[in-house]
């Protein structure tokens, strides 16, 4: 059959030879323009894992993503999440989730990049306002960090905003999404429950990657910390970014943590921690005596391309 096949697009049969024995360099040209295969992109950097035509890079610290062969089409897929705040201590406000950036193809080159992965909140024991969350950074791309819970005051701004501290009005949730990013980072804490007259003296709960901190809608209680976001960037859904839980005093429950990591308050001594690597918010300390707040989560980066 093959010697009836004369010419294709005026080349000869034997011009063409065996096209399933030459490689790509050999096969020069067809209909006059050069053939040349896919070419795909290769780099390293974090802990690499597969999904289908995808390779996945995940960053649970520092380090660096080089990009030693570049693909065709010279982009990666992202997932940058700052590290979330701590709360603060008596019965203080829940802390807030990092700032939480993703998208499709951000334009790459074959070099190397930079890969900063911001530490949590760390717990505190004494009075004050909770600790910011440390920024995550790849290439252009910078998540703000939590902002910390409220004690005597407003929550913190931050990639999302820390809960607000019972009595005085109350005191009001910070500010999510700040520095303002287009498209949205996070979002805002909840104002504490007003005034000592209403025991159990509860504060409000940091703002979460994908929900603002409900708000207080019973006074005296603690706020919950706002939900996460879901994210498939590693081939399944995984919800990070949780808000933290504000703490309460006397009769009645902390705040629950927003889903994704984010630390629950306590009307007890000790509040919880929020899950590393989410950028989750810790929670609010409930004990009216000192004890110790929720730590925020340590954020993550994640890289994604196509590898064939």
């Amino acid at each position: 059959m093959a010697n009836q096949v004369e010419k294709l697009s005026t080349i000869g049969i034997t011009d063409i030879e065996k096209v399933n024995t030459l490689t790509d360099d050999n096969i020069e040209k067809i209909n006059t323009l050069e053939f040349a295969g896919a070419i795909y992109t290769v780099a390293t950097g974090g802990t690499i894992t597969t999904d289908g035509d995808y390779k996945v890079h995940v960053f649970n610290s520092s380090g660096t993503f080089e990009i030693t062969t570049l693909g065709t089409d010279a982009v990666v897929q992202y997932l940058v999440i700052a590290g979330g705040a701590g709360g603060a201590v008596y019965e203080g406000g829940g802390g807030g989730a990092g700032g939480y950036r993703t998208a499709a193809d951000m334009s790459v080159s074959a070099t190397s990049y930079s890969v900063t992965v911001g530490a949590g909140g760390a717990s505190r024991s004494d009075a004050g306002q909770g600790n910011r969350g440390s920024d995550s950074v790849f290439n252009s791309i910078t998540s703000a960090g939590g902002g910390g819970g409220g004690q005597s005051s407003d929550g913190d701004d931050g990639g999302s905003g820390g809960g607000g501290y019972h009595n005085s009005g109350p005191y009001a949730g910070g500010s999510g999404n700040t520095p303002s990013t287009s498209p949205s980072q996070g979002n805002d804490g909840s104002a504490g429950s007003p005034g000592y007259s209403y025991s159990p003296y509860g504060s409000g709960g940091g703002g979460g990657a994908g929900a603002a901190a409900p708000a207080i809608a019973t006074s005296g209680i603690a706020g919950a910390g706002g939900a996460g976001s879901a994210s498939s960037i590693t081939g399944s859904s995984v919800t990070r970014g949780g808000g933290g839980g504000g703490g309460e005093r006397t009769t009645g429950a902390g705040g629950a943590g927003g889903s994704g990591g984010g630390g629950a308050g306590t009307s007890a001594t000790y509040s919880a921690n929020a899950t590393v690597n989410t950028g989750g918010g810790g929670g609010g300390n409930g004990g009216y005596s000192p004890g110790a707040s929720g730590a925020g989560g340590s954020g993550v980066v994640i890289i994604r391309y196509l590898f064939q």
